[in-house]
C-alpha cells in the first residue's frame, strides 16, 4: 500500500503544478517576393512607357502593405535604366493605389517624361501627373 500511496501522491502533485501551454506560432502572412514578373518599355509616339507586370503575389502583397522598396528594386534589377527622377513614385503610387482602385490591372505604367510632383498630386492625377493615361 505505501507504494501505492506514493504512486497516487506523485500523480495528484503532477497534476497540480500547472502545465506550460504552448502557445502556437502564429504563421507569417506576407507574401514571398518575387512581386514582378517582367518589364517592358513601349513607345507612345515619341514618349516612352515601361510597362510593369506584377507577379500574382505583387498586387495581393501591395493590398497587404508590404513596403514598395523590395517591388522597386525588382524593377531595377530588370530595367536599370528606369532609375529616372519621378519613375519611383510613379511606381509606389501603383503599388499603394492600384490594386484597390482598379483591381486586376494587367501592368502598372510609369513614364518618365512625368512632372515629379508631391504625393498628394500624385494620388489626385491617379499616379499619372502631367497628362492623361496612355492609350496602350
Amino acid at each position: 500500500m505505501t507504494t501505492l500511496r506514493r504512486v497516487i501522491a506523485a500523480t495528484v502533485a503532477t497534476l497540480s503544478v500547472p502545465m506550460a501551454v504552448a502557445i502556437p506560432a502564429k504563421a507569417d502572412t506576407t507574401v514571398p517576393p518575387p512581386y514582378i514578373d517582367h518589364v517592358e518599355w513601349a513607345k507612345w509616339g515619341d514618349l516612352s512607357s515601361l510597362r510593369v507586370y506584377p507577379t500574382h503575389a505583387g498586387p495581393v502583397a501591395s493590398t497587404d502593405f508590404v513596403s514598395a522598396d523590395e517591388a522597386w528594386a525588382e524593377v531595377l534589377t530588370l530595367s536599370p535604366d528606369a532609375e529616372i527622377a519621378g519613375m519611383r513614385a510613379q511606381f509606389v503610387c501603383h503599388w499603394q493605389l492600384a490594386e484597390l482602385a482598379y483591381p486586376g490591372k494587367v501592368s502598372w505604367n510609369l513614364e518618365p517624361w512625368r512632372p515629379e510632383v508631391d504625393d498628394n498630386e500624385m494620388v489626385s492625377a491617379g499616379c499619372n501627373p502631367g497628362g492623361t493615361e496612355e492609350p496602350f
